[in-house]
C-alpha cells in the first residue's frame, strides 16, 4: 500500500492495533459490530481506523493513538460532544447514589416534565433504551387504539419484526408479520393514499431525513390520518433535539399523535422516549404491555436532564445549524469552483450528507476515495456531517481546508475513468437503508368488511 498521497504529501495513519482488534472480533461477534454504521463495512478497509479509544469534544482518538475531527459523533447521540462536562458531572453525581434501584426514582418524573415542556403535543412520556423499542411500542399502541393492524412506514425504524419485514434482511420473520407492514415514498402523498386500506392502524415516518417536505407533505399526512382514523407517528431519532429543541413537530409546525426520540437526548447515554397524546398513551396503564427493567436507569436519566437543560440554555440547535451551514455552503462552493457538478452537500444544516452522482462513476467508490483522503487530514467521515455543540470554528475551517485538497483528488480520479485505482483498501459497502427491497410497494389487499 502506498501510504503517502504524492499530490498532497499526506500519509495515512497507522492502524495496526485496530486491525488486531478486528481479527480478534471476527468469528466471535456476528458482523463484528453492534451497529452497521460503525462497522468496518462503512469505512475503507485497511485504511480507516476500526476501534476507538476515547473522545474529547468533537475529536475521536483511535486505539492506535490517532486523532480525528469526528463527523459521525457516535452515529448521532453526541449532540453536545464527547466528555461534555455538565453531562459527565451529572452522571458522576448520580453514580454516587446508584444506577438502578428497587423503587422508582424522582428523575423519571423530572425528565418527563422537562420533555413535556419542550416537545409539542406531549401529554405523557415513557422511557426505554433504544429507538427500536419506542417505535415498536408506538406501533403496538396504534394498533391497540385503532383496532386495526397494518402499518405504513417511510424511513428506518429499527430491528424489530414489524419493520424489518419490508427489507431484504427479513429472514426469521413469519410471512403473516411481513404482510402487515408496507412502505410509501417520501413527499409522495399519492403513494400514501394508494397504500391505505380499512385496516391501516398507523403511518410512521422520519419526518425528514435529508430532503425537505414539499407541497405541505407532512401537513397532508396529518389530514389523511385525521380523515381515516390513523395514528400518525414521527420517528424523531435524528430530528429530535437537533432540528429544533422540540423536534420536527416544532420545526415544521405539524402535530403527530405519537413521537419517538433517542440519540441526541442524553449525549451518548442509552435512553429512548415515547411521547404523545394521553388518550393513546394511557393504554399503557393496563391494556398494552411495554415495561422494561432498565427504563428507569438513573445514569441515563441524569444525563438526559443535564443534556436537555444545556440544549435549551445554550440554544444548541441554532449553533448546530450555523456550523453545519458553513460546511454545507463551503463544500458546495468548492465543488462549483472545481466544476464538479456530480457531488454536492444536502440536507438540514444540523445533519448534512455529501452525495455523488453515478454519471461520474460508482458513488460508493467516490465516497470511499473522499473518506480515504479525509483520513489523511485527520477527519473521520462517513458521508455525513453530524454536527455537535463541540464542533469549533477551527474544526470547520480545518475541514473546509481538507476538502480543498481532497476534492481535486476526486476530480482527478473521476477524469481518469478508474476511481478504484486511487483507493488503497476495500471500498465501503452499501448502507442498510439502501437495501434493494426497501421501497417495496404494498401488495394488493382485499378491503376488510366493516372497517
Amino acid at each position: 500500500m502506498n501510504n503517502t498521497n504524492t499530490a498532497t504529501g499526506r500519509t495515512l495513519p497507522a492502524i495496526e492495533q485496530s486491525e488486531q482488534w478486528l481479527q480478534r472480533a471476527e468469528g466471535l461477534i456476528p458482523a463484528v459490530t453492534q451497529t452497521l454504521a460503525k462497522g468496518p463495512g462503512q469505512h475503507v478497509r485497511g485504511v480507516a481506523p476500526v476501534y476507538a479509544q476515547r473522545g474529547q469534544g468533537a475529536h475521536l482518538f483511535d486505539v492506535d493513538g490517532n486523532e480525528y475531527i469526528d463527523f459521525t459523533m457516535g452515529v448521532g447521540p453526541l449532540s453536545l460532544g464527547y466528555c461534555y462536562p455538565r453531562v459527565d458531572d451529572a452522571i458522576r453525581k448520580q453514580l454516587e447514589d446508584g444506577i438502578t434501584f428497587s423503587l422508582m426514582h424522582p428523575l423519571e418524573v423530572e425528565v418527563a416534565e422537562l420533555v413535556r415542556e419542550i416537545v409539542p403535543n406531549t401529554e405523557a412520556v415513557r422511557y426505554s433504551k433504544t429507538g427500536a423499542d419506542v417505535t415498536s411500542a408506538a406501533v403496538r399502541l396504534a394498533r391497540a387504539y385503532t383496532g386495526k393492524n397494518t402499518v405504513l412506514c417511510c424511513g428506518y425504524h429499527g430491528w424489530h419484526d414489524w419493520y424489518i419485514g419490508v427489507t431484504d434482511r427479513n429472514r426469521g420473520i413469519p410471512e403473516p408479520v411481513r404482510d402487515l407492514t408496507f412502505t410509501f415514498n417520501y413527499n409522495d402523498i399519492d403513494s400514501v393514499l394508494a397504500a391505505i386500506d380499512g385496516d391501516t392502524a398507523a403511518i410512521i415516518l422520519e419526518p425528514t431525513v435529508f430532503d425537505a417536505p414539499k407541497n405541505n407533505f407532512l401537513h397532508s399526512l396529518r389530514d389523511v390520518c385525521d380523515q381515516h382514523g390513523i395514528v400518525l407517528i414521527f420517528d424523531e431519532m435524528w430530528t429530535g433535539f437537533r432540528l429544533a429543541l422540540g423536534g420536527a413537530q416544532e420545526y415544521f409546525g405539524v402535530r403527530a399523535d405519537l413521537a419517538c426520540f433517542s440519540k441526541a437526548v442524553a449525549n451518548g447515554m442509552p435512553l429512548a422516549l415515547l411521547t404523545g397524546r394521553k388518550d393513546i398513551m394511557s393504554l399503557l396503564d393496563s391494556d398494552v404491555f411495554f415495561f422494561t427493567t432498565f427504563g428507569g436507569e438513573a445514569l441515563s436519566l441524569a444525563a438526559a436532564k443535564a443534556t436537555i437543560e444545556e440544549l435549551r440554555e445554550k440554544n444548541v440547535p441554532e449553533y448546530l445549524a450555523v456550523q453545519g451551514r458553513k460546511l454545507k455552503d463551503g463544500y458546495n462552493a468548492l465543488a462549483a469552483e472545481l466544476g464538479m457538478n456530480y457531488t454536492s452537500c444536502k440536507g438540514f444544516e444540523c445533519r448534512t450528507l455529501v452525495v455523488f452522482d453515478a454519471i461520474a462513476g460508482s458513488p460508493l467508490e467516490q465516497k470511499s476515495l473522499v473518506q480515504q483522503e479525509l483520513i489523511r487530514h485527520g477527519i473521520l467521515w462517513s458521508g455525513f456531517h453530524n454536527m455537535s455543540f463541540s464542533h469549533t470554528d477551527d474544526d470547520i475551517a480545518n475541514t473546509l481546508a481538507a476538502y480543498r485538497e481532497v476534492l481535486p483528488v476526486l476530480k482527478q480520479a473521476v477524469e481518469s475513468g478508474n476511481i478504484a485505482r486511487f483507493i488503497e483498501g476495500e471500498p465501503v459497502k452499501p448502507v442498510f437503508r439502501k437495501t434493494s427491497s426497501f421501497n417495496t410497494k404494498p401488495k394488493e389487499r382485499v378491503e376488510i368488511p366493516g372497517r
